[in-house]
């Protein structure tokens, strides 16, 4: 079975919108409604890990790198328990730094390799941010299409139901 012969590909052929019924319109409108509303909460998602790596590179620049030159070994640090909630501690080594690499999975590394693994991290977000932001634009011209041509059909729907009953529907405008 070749590539073209794989059934339910997306958007393998366009529909004209204007030949289909006024429910099924709906349907479409609700289904893109929430697939746009699914894809803002990913790209706030992603963004806020973007802060957060971004975050992680600042601390180790500011905390460990600098701090490493103007002090010794034992210094002085907040240790974050929650996004609200510090504690003190004292920062053993500036050696190394313990970097999550996902899933509760921690890696040793040098501070200018843990500031590379998070920049690189940022970047990769930012690439996927970029795609998904197409993606999202669009769905939402997707969406304003199938807006218009509901509301074309509803008006046209009671513009003819209104020139059915009296013969009297008004005017073109």
């Amino acid at each position: 079975m070749t590539s073209k012969d794989a059934p339910n590909q997306p958007q393998s052929q366009p529909i004209n919108l204007s030949t289909l019924p006024i429910p099924q319109l709906t349907s479409i409108k609700n289904q893109l409604t929430q697939e746009l509303q699914h894809l803002t909460n990913s790209f706030t998602h992603l963004r806020t890990a973007q802060a957060k790596f971004r975050d992680c590179i600042k601390s180790i620049r500011d905390g460990i790198e600098k701090g490493a030159k103007t002090q010794g070994a034992a210094k002085s640090i907040l240790v974050p328990l929650t996004p609200s909630l510090y504690v003190p501690g004292t920062l053993a080594s500036t050696e190394t730094v313990l970097v999550d690499i996902g899933t509760g999975f921690y890696v040793e590394k040098t501070p200018p390799a843990a500031r590379q693994f998070y920049t690189a991290k940022v970047e990769e977000l930012g690439k996927n941010l970029k795609d998904l932001e197409t993606i999202v634009q669009g769905k939402q011209g997707n969406l304003t299409v199938v807006e218009d041509v509901l509301r074309q059909r509803m008006i046209s729907e009671s513009t003819n139901s209104s020139e059915g009953g009296k013969g009297d529907g008004g005017g073109d405008g």
